[in-house]
């Protein structure tokens, strides 16, 4: 037997554990993942572009360009570096005084950065220019590196957080952990950000979390609750859904706004049950996501919604739904580390 058609059966008899729990729910979820058993034979795509509001919308066109400024980046890689160094924030200063959205330290800054919109200044705290600089300086270092064995964009990013002679002595990657994590980081940070070209695997942890989910229906909402006995066992929005993917052993952050990039992000007609969806005041800034529901099929959501209510099933369709995304282990594991970054 197959792995896809392993996983297939596998998401089919645990469809079938959740329909003794609930049916219509079950009925669901064992619709979508004989379509997701069928879509996940195709070999994996390649990318082009970034996800429908994977980043803010003024920056986008800046990433887009200056993403592909040399063959070592690419928009997606290019947004997951700007995300980690300042989660978009253009103001962010470190205690090591690096400055902006790239997060330039003042010397590296005077060597490369570049003035991008051609307005006759550098401005480290300016995206028109920290992002062509951010891209401009990974292409040098990727220069740097051109004769190294081993793929050109795991050496860039190696060079970028160890230096490029680190890189040249060790022949590729440093056999530095730091280093070896961030090159992990950064290229599985960069899923979350892409376009894909075809539908987004399935995951195999979501009946489970829909299961963890489905068992608290009825439970009265708890702003700031995370479940705990201190909590009565209640939960808000992004508390439900941490301890859901907490119960199959994927540790989220918090708050919903650092779960959006937790994975890729599916299209609307592509959401399999155990998608995380988001709701946002701006939808073309997913800086504004304000609340997460977990997708269990059918445009319904199992959601915790706000005081005074409880948790139900909810409609995904509405005004602010900004989209969603399949979280994966990985993935996971790497926004978590950025946000700690």
């Amino acid at each position: 037997m197959g792995e896809d058609e392993r996983v297939r059966r596998v998401w089919l008899g645990v469809s079938v554990g959740v329909a003794l729990c609930s049916s219509f729910i079950a009925l669901l979820i064992i619709g979508v993942y004989v379509v997701a058993g069928n879509l996940s034979t195709g070999a994996a795509g390649g990318t082009k572009g970034l996800a429908q509001g994977s980043v803010p919308a003024a920056y986008r066109d800046l990433i887009m360009k200056w993403g592909n400024y040399c063959p070592a980046i690419n928009p997606a890689l290019l947004a997951a570096q700007l995300y980690q160094e300042s989660g978009w924030n253009p103001k962010a200063q470190s205690p090591a005084n690096a400055k902006g959205l790239a997060q330039f330290i003042p010397g590296t800054w005077a060597a490369h950065g570049v003035d991008g919109d051609n307005d006759g200044d550098r401005d480290i705290w300016d995206p028109a220019d920290a992002i062509p600089s951010a891209a401009k300086y990974d292409c040098s270092l990727a220069k740097y590196v051109k004769d190294v064995p081993g793929n050109p964009t795991h050496n860039m990013l190696a060079s970028y957080n160890a230096g490029a002679y680190a890189v040249i002595r060790y022949g590729g990657v440093p056999p530095y952990r730091e280093t070896q994590g961030y090159v992990k980081r950064i290229t599985t940070l960069a899923k979350s950000f892409e376009a894909p070209v075809q539908p987004v695997a399935p995951s195999r942890q979501a009946a489970g979390a829909i299961y963890f989910a489905q068992d608290k229906l009825g439970t009265p909402y708890l702003w700031g609750g995370n479940g705990t006995p201190e909590h009565n066992g209640r939960f808000d929005c992004s508390g439900l859904t941490k301890a859901a993917y907490h119960s199959v052993g994927i540790e989220l952050p918090r708050v919903a706004n650092d779960q959006w990039n937790a994975g890729p992000h599916p299209k609307r007609d592509e959401l399999l049950p155990g998608d995380l969806v988001f709701f946002a005041y701006d939808l073309d800034d997913p800086r504004s996501i304000h609340h997460v529901g977990i997708y269990v099929g059918g445009g319904k959501m199992i959601n915790a919604p706000y005081t005074g209510a409880v948790i139900r099933y909810d409609d995904i369709d509405t005004p602010d739904y900004i989209g969603a995304t399949r979280v994966t282990r990985d993935g996971a594991k790497a926004l978590r580390l950025a946000n700690s970054a």
